[in-house]
């Protein structure tokens, strides 16, 4: 079997060829986002064990003991907000989000490098703008207290200034990238 049949047969082949592969950055900043991105990994795992051992103990102190503790569920709730923050950092990062690479891919190269630096600039404009209005909720909401948790409200927002302040970094390391002829490669590689 050659290359041009496991291509046929591949269920996700490249409809264009996308050319050579491009070096992969290795810079000061590229590592330290490659560290930030593995960290978030790891904290969104651990908040999926969170999230999990929350509900069992709520399960638990409902059926078996006929007590459900009133902090699982807001404790779980918690967990969800900082996992998806993470995992939305992670996302931007890996390339994971929502993109029409295929109409990027039918552009000449110069107007391809143009367009995939505007796509990238968008998205830190918006993980600026998340950054900007979170910091505003967390400071206001940081005087209540969650009655279930005992802790300031205002945390639930921080999970957004974190996401929007790793979003930012990410951008800007990919238009770093794309300037240098470099290629980001995953944190989970």
């Amino acid at each position: 079997m050659d290359a041009t049949d496991s291509a046929a047969l591949s269920p996700v082949a490249p409809a264009i060829d996308a050319g050579p592969a491009r070096p992969a950055a290795d810079h000061p900043y590229n590592r330290l986002c490659a560290r930030l991105s593995k960290a978030c990994l790891v904290l969104a795992v651990l908040g999926l064990g969170g999230i999990i051992l929350s509900v069992q103990a709520q399960v638990i102190g409902r059926y078996v003991f006929n007590d459900t503790p009133t902090w699982t569920e807001a404790l779980a709730l918690q967990l969800v907000l900082y996992v998806t923050a993470f995992g939305v950092a992670v996302g931007v990062r890996d390339a994971g989000h929502i993109g029409l690479e295929s109409l990027v891919t039918l552009l000449p190269d110069r107007w391809r490098l143009r367009v995939e630096v505007l796509i990238h600039a968008l998205v830190g404009l918006f993980g600026g703008i998340l950054v900007h209005s979170s910091w505003l909720w967390t400071r206001l909401k940081w005087g209540e207290l969650d009655p279930m948790l005992g802790m300031p409200v205002g945390i639930d927002y921080l999970s957004l200034v974190i996401a929007g302040t790793l979003v930012v970094m990410f951008s800007i390391e990919h238009i770093l990238a794309l300037l240098r002829g470099e290629d980001i490669v995953p944190a989970w590689h």
